[in-house]
């Protein structure tokens, strides 16, 4: 026999539904895109089993596909290499995360103490702008700051130093790629953070002055554990991404001269997948990164919800 709860559950689901029917309209068109460009074209990831050229079918039965099995991905691993390209990713994706990743922290925390409305909203727009640049005008302001008549050798020979070709020095690039994407990214990651703390309750701000606290008081105690759990999610996402490295950034400021400490997986790709007609191989590879990626992305997750019992899910 079923029960009164029973009976109503369908109806209590139904007027969800309907009064939640706006909210699903607004999201199904980005749902849509997500669904065309994100999962569908996993379709190809086929062709990282196969020795696949232009032209030939994902899959057919006709006996035109050639499937190999692990080959591609036995040939990565096995390559001369690979352990250069995967020091040379997590080395940038280390300083990108353990500099990178708290300077909008610290830059929200002292724009968010500033009391001056107008110097306030200036700060903020000057450091939203280095991320609306284009990544290939970025490039070339870094490569003419860096070349033989440029600014930081300018002022190197004002010093009395003799000048050099800083983005000919293979040892300089992984300082090189993380102050411009420090410079470049700093503005615009601080506004996830901003935002947080947008949303304290100021009577918390107003019973620790009470209590005789400091502005760094207020800082420790008030505005860091609101904001901690966006930085957990951040810092668990840029774990999930130590594999993949802005390859667009490193492809426009590297050249041969510093592959031993520039070239990372996402570049090797361009060069041996994409650039190289390697399409079998490039997607093996792609496909084997990412799993990688989401393995760090589960165990973060795991380590964050123990530890700071905080998590993505």
């Amino acid at each position: 026999m079923r029960t009164p709860n029973a009976k109503t559950a369908p109806k209590r689901i139904n007027y969800k539904l309907k009064s939640q029917i706006q909210l699903y309209a607004i999201m199904s068109p980005v749902l849509i895109l997500i669904f065309i460009f994100c999962y569908v074209p996993m379709y190809g990831l086929l062709i990282s089993f196969q020795d696949w050229t232009p032209g030939m079918p994902f899959m057919d039965f006709t006996g035109q596909t050639k499937w190999v099995g692990l080959k591609h991905f036995s040939t990565f691993v096995h390559d001369p290499y690979f352990w250069r390209l995967i020091k040379n990713t997590l080395v940038l994706s280390a300083m990108n995360l353990g500099i990178a990743f708290w300077i909008p922290i610290i830059f929200s925390l002292l724009i968010n103490e500033v009391r001056l409305v107008k110097f306030k909203k200036f700060a903020q727009t000057a450091s939203y702008m280095p991320y609306f640049i284009s990544s290939v005008v970025v490039a070339g302001m870094a490569l003419s700051f860096l070349s033989s008549d440029g600014i930081i050798n300018k002022f190197i020979m004002m010093m009395g130093g003799e000048p050099f070709l800083l983005n000919m020095k293979p040892q300089y690039f992984p300082i090189v790629y993380t102050v411009i994407n420090i410079w470049r990214n700093f503005g615009w990651g601080s506004i996830l953070y901003l935002s947080s703390m947008a949303s304290i309750d100021p009577t918390l701000y107003e019973a620790a002055s009470l209590d005789g606290a400091n502005r760094w008081h207020k800082i420790w105690h008030v505005t860091l554990p609101a904001i901690k759990p966006t930085i957990v999610v951040m810092l668990i996402m840029g774990v999930g991404g130590m594999l993949g490295a802005d390859s667009d950034m490193i492809l426009l400021l590297y050249n041969p001269a510093t592959y031993e400490y520039a070239d990372v997986i996402g570049t090797y790709l361009y060069r041996y997948g994409l650039v190289g007609g390697n399409f079998s191989y490039g997607t093996a590879v792609g496909f084997m990164i990412s799993l990688i990626n989401f393995g760090m992305v589960y165990l973060a997750n795991m380590v964050s919800r123990k530890v700071a019992d905080y998590s993505l899910w």
